[in-house]
């Protein structure tokens, strides 16, 4: 009996039809050379022919593209990087995912890139300077094209080192001070975004403004300490240190800025003052929180003005007045910087030009009121 089956089983697979061609090649990866033999031409012309290469006839090209759509071919990324020497990859450094101004950003940049088939590998520093070096050489290894960096506060040594991975770098909103020549940057202007703010406070016919900033950003808080300065100046009013708070450099992560924000509202408002310019946005909420905690009325006790424009701030009660960041300009001229120095183009620096927005979180300074 057993050996009855076994014969029956031996029979029935001598009987089964042979694997057809295209049966065999859909167990596996369809490869060029299986679309060069389907095709009857060469492996040169289907590799030409899948890249619209205008030296394959139109025709060879449309029935080479259709073949290979109909077995299922993928592209070898791999393969195609080493050809090419690109990976198609784009290194983006943020301080933070859970800060809402890198929204907008990260949608400029991802649009462009997208526009140049390159993907984008997201990573964040949480403003740390050694976890940065690292995302960096992390980057670095895995062969990206080029690296785009947010709010990097980098050293003098890191800048060398920057120059010596022969990576293509774009910075973005850069805190440094000054950096290596053959680094690019794409900022807003923060001097005259402050001066902007200001001058919108002192138009409502305030005096006494008050100043939150953060310390660990140190370019664009020196530069918007100095725009505020500037405007009380040239409106001839004598600014005073007691209007000034800087939250400390420990505060090393965006999202402790709500919690600044509310913590230095109370020695302002010991200085007297009637308006507040705010570092960012998120400083500008954590006020608003604390002048709700403490029963104070916004605008018609205090006015309040951020920085940024992210997009809560219209939602708040009341909509809060900003300086907007075109921070989705600031992605694509940043990727389109890159994409210049990919492909060995001149590219220059930009700084580009911040616009007040105003809502309800600033009015007219009642006389008799605050």
């Amino acid at each position: 009996m057993m050996l009855a089956l076994h014969t029956f089983a031996y029979r029935a697979y001598r009987r089964r039809p042979y694997l057809s061609e295209m049966d065999r090649m859909s167990r596996r990866a369809i490869s060029i050379e299986d679309i060069a033999r389907a095709a009857g031409v060469s492996h040169s012309t289907v590799s030409r022919a899948l890249r619209d290469n205008p030296l394959i006839s139109a025709d060879v090209r449309e029935r080479v593209q259709q073949l290979a759509r109909e077995m299922g071919y993928t592209p070898n990324a791999i393969a195609q990087s080493l050809q090419m020497q690109r990976t198609s990859t784009i290194g983006l450094v943020v301080t933070s995912i859970a800060d809402p101004f890198y929204t907008d950003v990260v949608k400029g940049i991802e649009a462009e890139a997208r526009k140049a088939h390159l993907s984008v590998f997201l990573s964040a520093s949480h403003n740390d300077l050694d976890q940065e070096t690292q995302v960096i050489e992390t980057f670095h290894r895995r062969r990206v094209d080029g690296i785009l960096i947010a709010s990097s506060r980098y050293s003098t040594q890191q800048a060398a080192e920057l120059a010596r991975i022969r990576v293509p770098i774009v910075l973005i909103n850069s805190q440094a001070e000054s950096h290596a020549d053959e680094l690019r940057s794409v900022a807003v202007d923060d001097y005259g975004g402050a001066r902007m703010a200001v001058e919108h406070l002192l138009q409502l016919g305030h005096r006494a403004i008050g100043y939150i900033g953060a310390g660990n950003r140190p370019k664009s808080n020196r530069q918007r300490l100095a725009g505020y300065r500037d405007a009380l100046a040239a409106a001839g009013v004598p600014g005073q240190a007691a209007w000034v708070t800087i939250a400390p450099v420990e505060d090393t992560l965006h999202e402790d800025d709500v919690a600044a924000g509310q913590a230095r509202l109370g020695s302002l408002l010991h200085a007297d003052v009637t308006a507040i310019f705010c570092y960012n946005d998120t400083i500008a909420i954590g006020v608003l929180l604390a002048c709700r905690e403490q029963g104070i009325a916004v605008p018609q006790a205090l006015s309040v003005i951020g920085f940024d424009d992210i997009e809560m701030g219209q939602y708040l009660t009341p909509p809060l007045t900003t300086i907007h960041q075109p921070k989705a300009s600031l992605g694509r001229t940043a990727m389109r910087m890159l994409l210049d120095l990919l492909d060995e183009r001149p590219a220059q620096s930009y700084v580009l030009s911040p616009s007040l927005v105003t809502r309800g979180s600033t009015m007219q300074r009642i006389e008799d009121g605050r």
